[in-house]
């Protein structure tokens, strides 16, 4: 999706830990098979997996996160909406600000009161409230520190390891799948326990709801100010980024077999159609997979 030139982006919402891990790659699991069907939206399954199996450490986030402000470039080179059109990271922090403003005023308006949750940018490895975290989980959201965590280089293995076309709204789209998690946790829909394997299992149904959000922002994004509306090549990209963390593309890729039993998100038409349900729609009501 194309910026507003003049919308005022707000960096503070977005913390700058790239560089802080030390450029660990593995260790966690391997393929992304491995690692729960994608690296999209893992934690409402994967972290509590990973966690019960002491794969990964029960640590917090404290002493890694900088905060997007004295010493993070974010604050003084994402300031506009044009700054955004022109820088990767730039572009992440405009999203964060479009999502989360289009939940605040969807909270609003329902009686509900939303609490802003900041996006962690990092490379190799990080800590979180769920545990260490390495690029190979791909972006999450981890209910106990109620943050986002992203690998930037993640939008590169959504095209060169799943073969989707990329573009912006791809990216816009990750973003908002990831909120879409925040928005369930907040209103207690997010299953304690993961929700367990299988294509209807509550893991699935709750990815899925998360990629219904995300299209329900993309209907709304450009009421939000930050965004101009999406062309239908964008919503295109968007589809093709869902279809591409499909379970069954993944596992035919990565396994050379589908197992319908091991899905933990959804199959690659569940995802587009669960998007397109949210974003002909324009309700977060309407996303009940």
């Amino acid at each position: 999706m194309t910026f507003n030139p003049n919308a005022s982006l707000d960096p503070s919402q977005v913390e700058d830990a790239r560089g802080g891990g030390g450029g660990f790659r593995g260790g966690l699991g391997g393929s992304p098979v491995v690692m729960g069907g994608g690296g999209l939206g893992l934690v409402v399954t994967l972290i509590f997996l990973l966690l019960n199996s002491g794969i990964l450490g029960g640590g917090s986030s404290s002493g890694v996160l900088n905060g997007g402000g004295a010493d993070s470039s974010l604050g003084q080179d994402c300031k506009t909406g044009a700054d955004a059109n022109q820088r990767e990271d730039c572009r992440v922090v405009g999203y964060v600000n479009s999502v989360q403003a289009y939940w605040q005023q969807e909270f609003q308006q329902s009686g509900e009161s939303y609490e802003n949750a900041p996006t962690v940018l990092f490379t190799g490895q990080t800590d979180t409230g769920c545990g260490v975290a390495s690029t190979e989980v791909g972006p999450f959201y981890c209910p106990s520190d109620r943050r986002v965590y992203l690998d930037l280089g993640f939008f590169d293995d959504l095209k060169t390891k799943f073969g989707a076309q990329g573009g912006s709204l791809a990216q816009g789209y990750v973003v908002a799948h990831e909120y879409g998690h925040h928005a369930q946790d907040l209103l207690g829909l997010l299953s304690a326990g993961g929700g367990g394997q299988g294509a209807n299992s509550e893991s699935v149904k709750t990815e899925l709801q998360a990629d219904c959000f995300a299209g329900v922002w993309t209907k709304h994004a450009a009421d939000t100010g930050f965004l101009q509306a999406p062309t239908q090549a964008q919503i295109n990209d968007a589809l093709d980024a869902a279809a591409a963390v499909g379970d069954d593309r993944i596992q035919q890729e990565f396994q050379g077999r589908v197992n319908p039993e091991t899905w933990t998100h959804g199959s690659s038409q569940q995802r587009q159609h669960w998007f397109t349900v949210g974003y002909q729609s324009g309700d977060p009501g309407q996303c009940n997979p």
